[in-house]
């Protein structure tokens, strides 16, 4: 379990590179808005060739500029929680928990829905639409369908952002149980050093 990653790209005139090497189960890239953090994880996401280096996680090649490696995005078994959700408003949250478990192969489903339901508390909220679900409801759900993706991996682009006080209380205790009780490498965005500091066992500077 483990982030061995050196990439850089250009983009809108400036440079963007990141530097990471942990085994620590939750990596947080820290920095301001702007200063390329996203990029980075979708960089690693396989969404946004870097122009250079490498990426390897718990062992895995995912990129290589040298050897002529670039596993595609639907193979890398990635897990995205975005800052918004992005849920699929015409699908109800059931259907929007299955989608990425639907797609995984299955020997990568190594959680089962009622299992993913259960450890988030959702249950009561299988059968809404997403527009009727609360910013902390829908960040749940989000949360859920990547992990029911089967990833190797989960990336956090600013989870709590978008919360309320009381909200962001609720998932930051959730994604430190997914740290503590799930053997999962978590690489997490944020522009809050409190929150880095809080759930991650290395901090990088991005910007």
């Amino acid at each position: 379990m483990s982030f061995d990653i050196d990439i850089a790209i250009h983009r809108g005139g400036k440079r963007i590179a990141a530097r990471i090497e942990s085994a620590s189960r939750v990596v947080a890239l820290f920095g301001p808005s702007g200063a390329g953090k996203t990029s980075i994880l979708q960089m690693i996401a396989g969404l946004l060739p870097p122009e250079s280096g490498h990426i390897v996680i718990s062992g895995e090649v995912l990129f290589d500029s040298t050897a002529g490696i670039d596993v595609p995005p639907e193979k890398r078994a990635c897990g995205y929680v975005f800052q918004d959700g992005r849920l699929f408003p015409h699908r109800r949250v059931r259907e929007n928990l299955l989608y990425g478990w639907k797609l995984a192969p299955p020997e990568r489903r190594w959680m089962a829905l009622d299992v993913a339901v259960g450890f988030l508390g959702i249950a009561h909220l299988l059968d809404r639409m997403p527009g009727t679900l609360s910013g902390g409801e829908a960040q749940r759900v989000a949360i859920g369908r990547a992990l029911l993706s089967g990833p190797r991996f989960l990336l956090m682009d600013e989870p709590l952002s978008s919360l309320d006080a009381a909200r962001r209380h609720e998932i930051m205790l959730l994604i430190e149980r997914i740290r503590d009780e799930m053997e999962i490498p978590i690489l997490y965005v944020s522009h809050d050093r409190s929150e880095v500091e809080r759930l991650a066992g290395t901090v990088i500077d991005v910007g």
